[in-house]
């Protein structure tokens, strides 16, 4: 799951894959394309005929054969137009299903490894690619395709129309060329400063009660000014490039269009030419140019668009992609781990180190020791949101990380250090976000003894809470927390400090489900540094340093940790540990 723990290979890459999907839709655009341009030829061609043919034969049949066919002409530029457009809106689409799953999890991984540190704007960039393959510069290349075929309709008419058209291409493309190295830059930075610094502000407002309480609204501020000062300076000074390089560009068309209309009308007087031809010509050649010009136009969104695409190819290439795995069914929870180690990402040194216990059906572990011992890191490879880089843990003798994750997650519980509640009602997050029978949302609460709790909200299970809801005290959150990880009575659960903001009420209540889930035969792993709650463990695991300091039935571990008179810092005060030995 983590960058380095390998790499998705670019068979598998999910993004690769979208990618690929993409080129027979993209062949058709092109397909469509060709005739679009052909069609757009209709016009300049249908005034080379009337100027040369119905002027001056003075013939009314030929000009209304003409029109028929014209009109014929422009209402099928019309429909593969409409066609071309609908084809853009199609791969659109089809790229965002096929990346909205896997660019998700590529943030929730990447997050999880600490590399990411706003990655809701993976699901922008997400949106912003879509919209580019929606809108009108991505046909852009597609018309420069194509410019080979109106030159040769100009060397048709004449060779001085066809070498003034190449002249005037190449000027143009070197205007693109020269928009790509003095606009591309400031415009690329400005676009990752603007990333930077709205993620930066999108998480220091979350602590808004810390902000406003301790009087940092002033320096947030500040850095908000300064980090928007410099996106605006990127934006400013990229945009005034390519302003200056527009401006240049349509002067330097329309002297081209004089230039164009000169040479015809020397060519006419000299006979060299018809007089259709000098109008065609002008014409033929704006649309020759035009895909240049909204290159230069609209290179700000290609700029953008790149760093999108960039971004979410970066993010889902270093993400491992986990397959999807068999269901878990049945799930007795008898626990293995073997040789458990665990290095993180830009580290050399283990957090945890040859970790190796077993645990049977309804036994209960309490995992104790110091700060920065490991034990968070314990829990969080246990259920398998991390991925070791040695050893395993095993769960009914399969490893964790195989497990397809919905039926995992449906017989396992975990209540993590920091409890976060998603968006949604409190029915929703207790049941996992997910449709569930009333009655099962309910049993869960009771064992979590947060039922009439919930009943005291303005609308009871169906009140909104997260960050944008209903706002519930720290031992509320916990105790639905808690509730989360009891739905559905799974086999095996995992609670870092479940009772770091609870009262003594809530301890107690905490310690009745805890005793009710162990009698259901529920393997629970428990990591507390409270005493209160370690007589409710069958086995204590006493890390220190991310190793083994101790491993046995409770009554052994606390009267060896008292002796040793290590308890300081694995549990406190000793003399409780020494009341649960006597006990």
């Amino acid at each position: 799951m983590a960058s380095a723990k390998g790499k998705t290979s670019l068979r598998n890459n999910p993004f690769e894959v979208a990618i690929r999907s993409l080129r027979g839709g993209l062949g058709y655009v092109g397909f469509l394309t060709f005739f679009i341009c052909i069609c757009q030829l209709i016009v300049p061609l249908f005034m080379v005929q009337v100027y040369d043919r119905v002027l001056g034969s003075r013939s009314l049949d030929t000009l209304a054969a003409l029109i028929v066919v014209a009109v014929g002409g422009l209402i099928l530029l019309g429909a593969l137009e409409y066609i071309r457009s609908r084809v853009y809106h199609i791969l659109g689409d089809r790229l965002a299903r096929r990346l909205n799953s896997a660019t998700l999890e590529a943030a929730v991984a990447d997050n999880l490894d600490g590399h990411n540190n706003h990655p809701g704007q993976a699901l922008r960039d997400l949106s912003d690619l879509r919209q580019f393959l929606t809108s009108s510069s991505i046909s852009v290349p597609f018309e420069a395709m194509f410019v080979p075929l109106f030159l040769a309709v100009l060397f048709m008419l004449h060779w001085v129309y066809g070498v003034i058209a190449i002249c005037a291409a190449t000027m143009l493309v070197s205007l693109s060329l020269g928009m790509e190295m003095i606009a591309r830059r400031p415009l690329a930075e400005a676009n990752e400063a603007s990333v930077k610094s709205t993620g930066q502000t999108s998480a220091a407002l979350r602590n808004a009660e810390v902000i406003q309480a301790m009087g940092m609204l002033p320096a947030i501020a500040r850095r908000w000014e300064q980090a928007q000062y410099k996106v605006l300076q990127g934006l400013d000074e990229g945009n005034r490039r390519s302003r200056a390089m527009s401006a240049l560009s349509k002067t330097l068309r329309y002297m081209l269009q004089i230039t164009m209309m000169s040479s015809g009308a020397i060519l006419v007087i000299e006979r060299m030419a018809s007089p259709g031809t000098m109008v065609a010509a002008s014409i033929i050649m704006g649309r020759m140019l035009l895909p240049f010009d909204h290159l230069i136009e609209g290179w700000r969104q290609w700029v953008f668009a790149r760093g999108a695409y960039n971004r979410l190819k970066d993010l889902i290439g270093r993400v491992e992609h986990r397959p999807a795995g068999m269901a878990m069914v049945n799930a007795e929870g008898r626990l293995t781990v073997d040789r458990l180690g665990f290095v993180p990402s830009g580290s050399d040194r283990a957090v945890l180190r040859n970790i190796t216990f077993a645990l049977e059906p309804g036994e209960v572990l309490g995992v104790i020791g110091p700060s920065a011992a490991g034990k968070s890191t314990l829990a969080r490879l246990l259920v398998g949101v991390w991925k070791p880089t040695q050893g395993a843990v095993y769960l009914d003798g399969q490893n964790v990380i195989n497990w397809d994750r919905a039926s995992f997650g449906s017989a396992v519980g975990y209540l993590p250090q920091s409890v976060s509640l998603l968006e949604g009602t409190v029915r929703e997050n207790i049941a996992h976000m997910s449709e569930a029978d009333p009655a099962k949302v309910v049993a869960a609460a009771r064992r979590a003894d947060v039922h009439e709790t919930i009943g005291t909200l303005p609308h009871g299970y169906d009140t909104e809470i997260g960050e944008q809801g209903f706002s519930l005290s720290g031992g509320q959150r916990q105790r639905i927390g808690l509730a989360r990880a009891l739905f559905g009575n799974p086999a095996f659960i995992v609670l870092d400090e479940p009772n770091a903001n609870l009262d003594q009420t809530g301890e107690q209540a905490l310690m009745n489900a805890l005793m009710a889930a162990k009698a259901d035969g529920t393997t629970i792993v428990l990591i507390t540094h409270r005493p209160s709650i370690v007589a409710v463990c069958d086995k204590l695991l006493v890390l220190r340093d991310g190793g083994m300091a101790q491993f046995g039935p409770r009554a052994d571990v606390l009267r060896s940790v008292t002796a040793s008179g290590k308890a300081e810092g694995a549990l406190a005060p000793t003399g409780t540990v020494a009341r649960l030995v006597k006990s």
